[in-house]
């Protein structure tokens, strides 16, 4: 049974290039541009892992991660972003949630490796 990943990023470019990656590593992916449309798709057909993005159009990654942990705790999320941040600022509570940060300007090799890390979890 191939393992399912959610993508969630409001940029359909990266959306697809993550499909091509992570399709092509052997992984089922379903992706959305939204925190409403990922949602759907979480309580429909429960993914093994989610990448979202932290910049979304009318939300943002942290709000996904509250509303996935809310319904589904046990997914391990990762946040793929652009932005970089400062360890500091992301130890809270939300902070706690996620699984892994990845800077969208990593190769995708590394993108990899660590959603195979969260994975074999």
């Amino acid at each position: 049974m191939k393992k399912h990943i959610l993508t969630v990023d409001d940029e359909s470019e990266i959306r697809e290039l993550l499909r091509e990656i992570l399709t092509a590593s052997g992984y089922r992916i379903s992706g959305a541009s939204s925190v409403e449309e990922a949602m759907r798709l979480v309580r429909s057909d429960p993914p093994d892992l989610v990448i979202t993005d932290l910049q979304l159009e009318e939300s943002d990654g942290f709000e996904l991660v509250e509303q996935v942990k809310a319904v589904a705790p046990k997914i391990p999320v990762i946040m793929l972003t652009g932005v970089l941040f400062d360890p500091e600022v992301i130890r809270g509570p939300v902070g706690e949630k996620i699984a892994a940060y990845v800077e969208k300007t990593a190769p995708l090799e590394r993108v990899l490796e660590v959603v195979r890390r969260q994975l074999s979890k």
